[in-house]
């Protein structure tokens, strides 16, 4: 099976890899594993004051600041994932390629608003499932 972990370095990506590893995803070599991170695109104006170069050194460095613990905990448990970083609308970007890379199955963490909080602010949760037609394990 073809699956795709979303993570972004907080601690719902700490439980949706915990979930994965006491649930036995992780084990033996069915699956092949891609982690994906998306960070939000820097506004127009603060990426022409500072530069191309400095940008992209940015998002970056900030995309292993959250893949290399999540890809150091998954070859703990045998696993070596593929990884992909990317700019733009984060829940929009991972349907995109997860639609896009023909993946069985993506899986990531929720905050787990509330209802209301959900409508007011919106969620990368509710962009994902809006958006893709893989099936989604959301682990809270």
């Amino acid at each position: 099976m073809k699956i795709l972990l979303a993570v972004d370095g907080s601690a719902y990506t700490k439980k949706m890899l915990a979930y994965l590893a006491a649930n036995d995803y992780l084990q033996g070599d069915t699956h092949q594993y891609t982690v994906i991170t998306v960070q939000p695109a820097l506004p127009t104006r603060a990426r022409a004051a500072v530069g191309k170069e400095v940008v992209n050194q940015y998002y970056a460095e900030e995309a292993e600041k959250v893949l290399n613990p999540v890809c150091k905990y998954l070859e703990r448990h045998g696993v070596t994932p593929a990884r992909v970083a990317q700019v733009g609308a984060v829940g929009e970007a991972i349907a995109a390629f997860a639609d896009g890379e023909k993946f069985d199955m993506l899986v990531m963490g929720s905050r787990g608003h509330g209802a209301l909080a959900t409508l007011v602010m919106g969620s990368v949760t509710m962009q994902v499932l809006a958006n893709s037609k893989v099936p989604v394990l959301i682990v809270r």
